[in-house]
């Protein structure tokens, strides 16, 4: 399941997930399931055609992540894997940061970060101009939606719904929009 929200130059993403082989980080070595949410940047180009037609959408370079994954090998509903990842590379996100707070309570963690959009893009080192403060303004103030579409997958994934496993064997594997 993909849930998209827009707004004039970036947009929030959230999905499920599922990973075989997730991470080379010792100790993670097993698959994992959860939802990642990306803050990426939104291009939106003129009508392709008469002003009835359709406008190209792009939710496209991510500049920031957060995966509230747990391994499968944990009760479902565990987020023991819980991460964010400050910043990109491009396309690459950086290293996995983990943060005490976003395991234990990731939905008050995450609307803490939703609510300072300047903060976390500071972070995420995208210039200030590149975002308008109307965009920051609605990020902030959509954030309870935002929640809402999160609580609802991880909801789905712990009930066994989303993130499923592929259905064979598969030597690496990641399943979901993100």
């Amino acid at each position: 399941m993909l849930a998209a929200f827009g707004f004039e130059a970036m947009g929030v993403v959230v999905g499920d997930m599922y990973f075989i082989d997730p991470s080379p980080n010792e100790g993670q070595e097993t698959p994992e399931r959860g939802v990642r949410l990306e803050l990426r940047l939104v291009d939106r180009a003129a009508p392709q055609g008469s002003i009835y037609a359709g406008i190209p959408i792009a939710f496209s370079r991510p500049v920031w992540r957060v995966d509230l994954f747990g391994s499968t090998e944990s009760p479902p509903g565990t987020l023991d894997r819980a991460h964010h990842h400050p910043r990109f590379n491009g396309w690459e996100p950086g290293r996995r940061h983990f943060v005490p707070e976003l395991s234990a309570d990731p939905l008050s963690w995450l609307a803490g970060e939703l609510a300072d959009p300047a903060a976390v893009l500071a972070r995420a080192g995208v210039d200030a101009n590149e975002v308008s403060e109307a965009d920051k303004t609605g990020l902030a103030a959509a954030a309870p939606e935002i929640i809402a579409a999160v609580k609802r997958l991880l909801d789905g994934v712990r009930d066994g719904e989303l993130a499923p496993a592929p259905a064979e064997p598969v030597a690496a594997a990641r399943t979901g929009w993100l």
